[in-house]
Parts: structure tokens; C-alpha cells; sequence
């Protein structure tokens, strides 16, 4: 029951560790492009890690999850709204379920 508690509490402190620590003890600004890039890419990954196994797991069949990410990525790539990609991914998602 007391470990319970004691994971707990070590969770906490790595956590508000992680999140106040680069707050005092990085005070000027960073010139390091490297690390700025990286800093700069850091939520765009983690985004894309949490969303991707989402896409590919939350049909039926994966096939149809990667068949919808893939049409999804290739519409946005060549321009196309929100809006729009989504509706055909959600069409073809629908489509392949439909017919496999």
C-alpha cells in the first residue's frame, strides 16, 4: 500500500523536475541552432507520435487505417484544407471497410 504512495510522489517530483528545471537554469537565450531546431520540432513529434498509432488502430483493419493515412498525407501535400482531407480520409476509411 505504501509504495502505492511512494511511486506516486517520484512521479511528481520527475515531472515538476522536468518542467521547472529548464526554466531556472537556462536564463539567456539559446544560440545553439542545433538545439533550437530540436526544441523547435519537439511538439510536432510528439504530436505525431501520439496521433499515428491512433490512425492506423482505431479501424477495423489497419489496412484501411494506412490506406487513409496515406491519402490524408498526400492531400495535404499537395495543398488541400483540413476540412477536405479529413472528409476523405473518413471516405475512405468507410469505402475499404465497406468492400473488405
Amino acid at each position: 500500500m505504501t509504495n502505492k504512495y511512494i511511486y506516486i510522489l517520484i512521479m511528481a517530483l520527475v515531472t515538476y523536475a522536468i518542467r521547472v528545471l529548464p526554466l531556472t537554469l537556462i536564463r539567456k537565450q539559446i544560440k545553439n541552432q542545433f538545439l533550437q531546431s530540436f526544441l523547435y520540432y519537439v511538439p510536432y513529434v510528439t504530436l505525431a507520435v501520439m496521433t499515428f498509432p491512433a490512425i492506423v488502430h482505431a479501424t477495423q483493419t489497419p489496412i484501411s487505417g494506412m490506406a487513409a493515412f496515406l491519402v490524408g498525407i498526400a492531400l495535404a501535400w499537395r495543398g488541400a484544407n483540413l476540412f477536405s482531407v479529413a472528409v476523405s480520409c473518413c471516405f475512405i476509411v468507410f469505402a475499404l471497410e465497406l468492400f473488405l
